[in-house]
C-alpha cells in the first residue's frame, strides 16, 4: 500500500518539496509516453509549488506543452453578462490558474480545463430547481448540500447541466487516460474541492455544491465579494471518487487549523465525513497517496506517529533537517513494474 506522508517545516518547504514530487513524475512518464495528465486544485496551498513547478518548467527540467491540466473546482454564479465575463472574474479559479500558474509558463500547457461552471446561469437554474423540485435531491448531512440531478430529469436546462457540465467533464478526463497525478489542497473539516463533509463518495464523481450560509458570509468578510447578491451560490467540483482515480494523489496542508484533519484522515477509515479519508481507498487499490505537510499542520499526526505506521504509511519527517538540504538530494524511488513512490 504506497501511502508517504512527508513532513516538512513550512509553507516554502512544503512548496518546494511538493514541486519536486511533481516534476519528477512529469520527467518519468514522459519518457515512455507523448503527453501526461495533471489534475490541479486552487487556493493557498498550492501557490508556492506553482511557482517552483513553473521556474522548473522554464528551465527546461520537463516539458510543460506536454502536460493537460484539469482543474478541482469552479463557480456557478460569478457576477457577468455571460460566460466569458463570469470566466474573467478575478474571483474565477480560471483567473486564479492564470495569475498563479498558467500565465507564469513559458511553454504554455497543451490543453487546460476548468470545470465548466461559468457556462450556468445561476438565475435560470434556480428558476428550474423551483420549478422541478422533483428532478433532483439533496444530498449530504453538513450544510453545504449537493445538488443531485437525476438523469431522467423532466427540465431540459438542468438535463443539460448533468449531461455536459457534470458528466461531460468526468468523460474528458477518462478520454484522456485519467489523471497521471492530481495536487489536492485541504480544508480545515477534511474536504477536498467543494466536496464537502458529509457528501456520499459513491457516484459524485462530479457534484454541483449548494455553498452554506458560512461560505458565502466568510467569501463576504474576506473581501472576495462586497456582498451577497454577488457571491456565488453554487459551485462544481469534482467528488473524492473522481479525485482518488488519479495514479497518484498528491496533498498538500499547511497551518495549525488543518492538523485535525490531516490526523484524522491518517487514522481513520474511510468515512465522507472527513473526504480525504478516502487516500486509503487509493492506496489500497494501488495508486499512490502521498502527503506534504508543514510540521504545524502534522502536529497530532506526530504525536500518533506509531499507530500511523502501524497502518502501513511511511513518515518521512524532514522539518527538523537543516535548512541546507537540498530538495533534489530527495530519493523519491519507484518500484520498476508498477511505477510506485516509496
Amino acid at each position: 500500500m504506497p501511502f508517504k506522508v512527508i513532513i516538512t517545516r513550512d509553507f516554502d518547504h512544503m512548496s518546494e518539496v511538493a514541486a519536486a514530487v511533481v516534476v519528477e513524475d512529469i520527467r518519468l512518464k514522459l519518457s515512455s509516453k507523448p503527453s501526461y495528465v495533471l489534475g490541479l486544485a486552487t487556493g493557498n496551498s498550492p501557490t508556492g509549488l506553482y511557482k517552483h513547478f513553473a521556474k522548473a518548467a522554464n528551465a527546461g527540467k520537463i516539458d510543460s506543452s506536454k502536460v493537460i491540466s484539469f482543474n478541482l473546482d469552479e463557480y456557478i454564479g460569478l457576477p457577468g453578462e455571460n460566460a466569458q465575463q463570469r470566466a474573467l472574474h478575478k474571483e474565477s479559479y480560471s483567473f486564479f490558474m492564470i495569475q498563479e500558474l498558467f500565465g507564469l509558463l513559458q511553454d504554455k500547457f497543451l490543453e487546460v480545463n476548468v470545470p465548466w461552471g461559468t457556462l450556468v446561469d445561476q438565475a435560470q437554474f434556480e428558476s428550474e430547481l423551483k420549478s422541478n423540485p422533483d428532478d433532483f435531491e439533496l444530498q449530504g448531512s453538513d450544510k453545504g448540500k449537493a445538488v443531485v440531478i437525476r438523469q431522467d430529469a423532466r427540465s431540459d436546462y438542468l438535463r443539460w447541466i448533468r449531461r455536459e457540465i457534470l458528466d461531460g467533464y468526468s468523460n474528458k478526463i477518462a478520454r484522456c487516460g485519467g489523471m497521471d497525478l492530481h495536487i489536492i489542497g485541504v480544508g480545515g473539516r477534511g474536504h477536498v474541492g467543494f466536496h464537502e463533509a458529509g457528501v456520499p463518495f459513491a457516484n459524485n464523481r462530479m457534484i454541483l455544491i449548494k455553498l452554506d450560509d458560512n461560505t458565502i458570509a466568510n467569501a463576504v468578510a474576506d473581501g472576495h465579494f462586497p456582498g451577497k447578491e454577488e457571491c456565488p451560490l453554487y459551485a462544481v467540483s469534482m467528488g473524492a471518487e473522481l479525485v482518488y482515480k488519479a495514479k497518484t494523489v498528491l496533498l498538500l496542508a499547511n497551518g495549525k487549523r488543518k492538523e485535525d484533519a490531516v490526523a484524522d484522515a491518517l487514522l481513520m477509515e474511510p468515512d465522507c465525513s472527513v473526504p480525504i479519508s478516502y487516500g486509503h481507498v487509493l492506496s489500497q487499490k494501488g495508486g499512490n497517496m502521498v502527503f506534504v505537510i508543514d510540521r504545524f499542520a502534522a502536529g497530532k499526526a506526530l504525536e500518533k506517529a506509531d499507530q500511523i505506521r502501524k497502518r502501513g504509511i511511511e513518515l518521512e519527517n524532514l522539518s527538523e533537517q537543516a535548512a541546507s538540504v537540498s530538495v533534489a538530494s530527495l530519493q523519491f524511488s519507484r518500484d520498476p513494474e508498477s511505477g510506485h513512490l516509496s
